[in-house]
């Protein structure tokens, strides 16, 4: 099937611009199927993976139903984990530019609940959180849903793992019974369809098959046969040195290991686990996104939401017990028409995953030596392009990613091609410049102004 372009919907001329500054103009397959019936106002199931585009096919039809006069909560999206929430913020945000004053307000757990109560006096157009916080703010009077006319659960199959059931159904009880229900999941076990019966009224179902088709996957496996694994790893780097690469371990312990073993030589690499606290978690996700550091090294569970960009490989250190597991694991490569690389380690013991993936794939896997692979030469791995500059200031400054450019490239400063991608959270803000720049950003920056005012801003 061919794609769709945007302009095939009936959108506003201020929204078609704005998807086209932002580079959206075919429909991706989830977009093209549930965009229609969103816009007519019908409830939905869709059945689609993470990167399959599905933030904007919800986003769209909600962001045209606001008024943005009416600073009550008119929209509402219930995510499982913090980053997914604060992507979809974030893409949200994007898509509102053609309209003015929109606000979103993020809501969830493990941060401090007072700025969040904060943030609620002023109204908020636009809720995305997690479904323990919200109910928590509500119980407390805090948030208002009496005029929420749009309810999105987005990864519904991983609330319900979690064993957010109760507290989903306990949300919505609190909205209108006349509202629009969008539930976008990757599964469809039984608890959604009960979850389906209890919230949605005569939805349509639209299921898109797995975005990430592995086509576009170089998977290749190579046996230990007495290596060690560390060793092996290396090797393997060495030989194909991807300029990003997101490598899986099955424990935390592991994550950390590999870190440090391949910082000892010269990578620039960091660990993604559960006991990194929010801020250092974000750390890691942007200079990573960003292409300060070229490594991950993350669990699944630490990877969950993580949706990057021109990911060049996958390298399982550990292999997965599930198939269906090893297969999200590298769709994160070869997205969006490109060639990606998986790479995996396997000891002898392992060959019944290996049976098992194959099988799972239909595809004879291709089975390699270490030895076919050239030694790595003493030289060091090349440093990646970008450096990090962290600023002690973010949304809640009013700072916006045009300030940040406008401090660093305004009269005969750094040329604008030399700045990378610009992360604004409420309290901080990260920009990557060019590494050769990264000393003179700072000086910009320190002995400049942002907004009128001065900033801490420290290179990462």
């Amino acid at each position: 099937m061919s794609a769709s372009p945007f302009t095939d919907l009936p959108l506003p001329a201020a929204m078609q611009k704005n998807l086209t500054s932002l580079g959206y103009q075919q429909m991706t397959p989830i977009q093209a199927q549930s965009l229609p019936h969103a816009l007519e106002g019908k409830d939905l199931i869709a059945k689609a993976k993470t990167g399959s585009g599905k933030t904007a096919a919800f986003s769209i039809g909600l962001l045209l139903n606001l008024n943005q006069r009416d600073f009550g909560t008119q929209a509402l999206v219930l995510c499982p984990t913090r980053e997914l929430s604060t992507q979809v913020a974030k893409e949200i945000r994007r898509l509102a530019r053609f309209k003015d004053n929109i606000k979103v307000v993020t809501l969830c757990g493990g941060q401090p609940i007072g700025p969040q109560i904060g943030s609620l006096a002023h109204g908020a157009h636009v809720v995305v959180g997690t479904p323990g916080r919200i109910q928590d703010l509500i119980r407390k009077n805090k948030l208002d849903l009496s005029r929420c006319t749009t309810v999105v659960l987005d990864e519904a199959d991983r609330m319900l793992d979690m064993g957010f059931f109760e507290q989903i159904e306990g949300v919505i009880s609190h909205t209108p019974k006349k509202r629009q229900t969008l539930l976008f999941s990757a599964t469809y076990p039984d608890g959604i369809k009960q979850l389906s019966k209890d919230l949605q009224d005569n939805p349509v179902e639209v299921t898109v098959e797995a975005i990430h088709s592995t086509s576009q996957i170089d998977q290749r496996f190579f046996a230990l046969n007495g290596t060690r694994k560390e060793d092996a790893l290396s090797r393997i780097l060495g030989h194909y040195q991807p300029e990003s690469t997101v490598i899986f371990c099955n424990t935390k312990a592991q994550c950390a290991d590999v870190a440090d073993h391949l910082r000892a030589q010269g990578y620039f690499a960091a660990a993604l686990h559960g006991d990194l606290d929010q801020r250092d978690r974000d750390q890691v996700l942007v200079q990573f996104a960003n292409r300060s550091n070229s490594i991950l090294i993350a669990t699944d569970v630490a990877a969950r939401g993580l949706d990057i960009s021109d990911l060049q490989a996958v390298i399982n250190y550990d292999l997965p017990r599930d198939p269906e597991v090893y297969v999200h694991r590298i769709g994160r490569t070869g997205r969006a028409g490109k060639e990606g690389l998986a790479l995996s380690l396997y000891r002898d013991s392992e060959e019944y995953k290996l049976e098992a993936i194959s099988e799972y794939q239909s595809l004879t896997l291709d089975q390699e030596s270490l030895s076919t692979l050239k030694k790595t030469s003493d030289e060091l791995p090349e440093k990646p392009a970008m450096r990090t500059l962290a600023i002690a200031g973010g949304r809640k400054d009013k700072i916006r990613p045009g300030d940040i450019l406008g401090a660093l490239t305004g009269d005969a400063g750094i040329a604008g091609s030399a700045v990378g991608k610009i992360d604004v959270f409420d309290f901080v803000a990260y920009v990557a410049v060019e590494r050769s720049l990264a000393r003179k950003a700072h000086g910009r920056l320190i002995n400049g102004k942002i907004k009128g005012r001065r900033f801490k801003v420290r290179i990462l």
